[in-house]
C-alpha cells in the first residue's frame, strides 16, 4: 500500500520505495549522519543525545548552519529504519534521541515511521523532533501516540527569509511537553516574535535564540527583561559554546 508520499526535489527522487511496505523497518530514507553527543539546547540541553539527521529540506534559511544537509549538498547514504534503529540501539548509550535534520519529517508517513520506530526502543526516554514550522504538526500528532514523542518547532522570523511559509495552526496543537524555538538575528524579529506569541498562544514552551552576530546574548535578555517575557526561556546554542561553531558530529 502506498503512503501517498511523493518525495520533494531535493536529490532523492531516486530513493526506490517498493510500493507495498507492509514491514515500516524496510523503509529507507535519505540519511546525513547519526552521532551521539549531548545536547545543546532547549529543555534537555546538556543531555547524552544521539542525534539521527536525515537529509533534505523545504526552506533555505538565510542563518542555517546546516547547509549540508539539503542541496546542492548530497545524502550522505541511505538507511531502512531497521538498519536506524539497530544502529542506535547497539553502537551508542543515551536514553535521549534528537530526530533532525534538514527537516526530518519532510517525508511524511516515512518519517513518522521512523519516529514510532525509534519511540519503540526500550532505553529511549525521549525522543526531540526539530522541525521548522513549515510542515503541518497534526498528521504526526494523530499518528504517532508515544508519550515519548516531542515536537520542537522552530519557527523562521522575517530575517530567516521564510517567514512566509509558516503554518500558524501548528501553535495550537503543540502541549505542554513541546518546545517553540525563535531564532532571533534583530529587533525587528524580536518583535515579530512577541507579536506571533500574542496571535497564537501555545501549550508549547517559547525560547528565545540569538544569533550572536547581529543580536548578542546580553542583549537578547535585555530585551526579554524589558518586555516582562517571563514565561519564555533564553535558549543558548551550548554545542557552540563547547566546540568550534563549524564543527560537525558534536
Amino acid at each position: 500500500m502506498s503512503d501517498g508520499l511523493s518525495f520533494p526535489d531535493d536529490g532523492v527522487r531516486g530513493i526506490q520505495q517498493a510500493e507495498d511496505t507492509r514491514d515500516p523497518l524496510s523503509i529507507v530514507l535519505p540519511m546525513v549522519e547519526i552521532f551521539e553527543t549531548v545536547e545543546g539546547e532547549g529543555t534537555r540541553a546538556g543531555f547524552p543525545t544521539v542525534f539521527v539527521r536525515l537529509f533534505g529540506c523545504n526552506l533555505r534559511c538565510v542563518w542555517c548552519d546546516t547547509k549540508y544537509s539539503y542541496p546542492p549538498a548530497k545524502s550522505e547514504f541511505t538507511m531502512s529504519i531497521g538498519d536506524i534503529v539497530g544502529q542506535v540501539e547497539e553502537k551508542y548509550g543515551a536514553a535521549h534521541i534528537c530526530m533532525t535534520g534538514g527537516e526530518p519529517l519532510l517525508y511524511g508517513n516515512r518519517s513518522a515511521a521512523l519516529l514510532e520506530a525509534l519511540c519503540g526502543i526500550d532505553r529511549i526516554v525521549d525522543v526531540h523532533v526539530e522541525t521548522n514550522g513549515a510542515i503541518e504538526l497534526a498528521p504526526f500528532l494523530a499518528r504517532v501516540s508515544s508519550r515519548k514523542a516531542r515536537y520542537i518547532m522552530d519557527y523562521k522570523l522575517p530575517d530567516s527569509g521564510e517567514n512566509a511559509a509558516m503554518i500558524h495552526s501548528n501553535f495550537a496543537v503543540l502541549r505542554p511537553q513541546d518546545e517553540v524555538k525563535f531564532v532571533i538575528a534583530t529587533d525587528r524579529d524580536f518583535e515579530a516574535a512577541v507579536e506571533t506569541l500574542r496571535q497564537y498562544p501555545t501549550a508549547a514552551l517559547p525560547m528565545f535564540s540569538p544569533v550572536w552576530e547581529t543580536m548578542p546574548p546580553a542583549r537578547l535578555v535585555e530585551k526579554m527583561l524589558a518586555s516582562g517575557l517571563s514565561g519564555v526561556k533564553l535558549n543558548m546554542q551550548l554545542h557552540k559554546i563547547i566546540w568550534d561553531p563549524a564543527k560537525r558530529g558534536v
